[in-house]
């Protein structure tokens, strides 16, 4: 079992920059990888990277690739989704999920594991 909950969620303004953190609990965290994933209103939910516990290997959507950054601390169990250049486009929900299959990283029916979510906004 994991448990996963996430924060730093806000408003920001075009260009600026936020971090999230998702705080995991379990006793096998070394055997799954964490996903990001967004959804914005009326639209699908959509992969945006994901990072694996046992090495570090990261993961990410094209739309975000050198704009996002994922990262993991081992100590405080947290996975950090560091965004840069936010846009408009980037407003949605964000959440962070875990998985032990990591066929499918990029999908969300490959994740067991889901928090709460977060709300981004950026405005313009």
């Amino acid at each position: 079992q994991v448990q996963l909950v996430e924060s730093g969620g806000g408003l920001v303004q075009a260009g600026g920059s936020l971090r999230l953190s998702c705080a995991a609990s379990g006793r096998t965290l070394s055997r799954y990888a964490m996903g990001w994933f967004r959804q914005a209103p009326g639209k699908e939910r959509e992969f945006v990277g994901a990072i694996t516990w046992s090495n570090g290997n990261t993961y990410y959507a094209d739309s975000v690739k050198g704009r996002f950054t994922i990262s993991r601390d081992d100590a405080k169990k947290t996975v950090y989704l560091q965004m840069n250049s936010l846009q408009p486009g980037d407003t949605a929900i964000y959440y962070c999920a875990a998985t032990n299959v990591f066929l499918t990283l990029r999908r969300v029916e490959g994740y067991q594991y889901w928090g709460q979510g977060t709300q981004v906004t950026v405005s313009s």
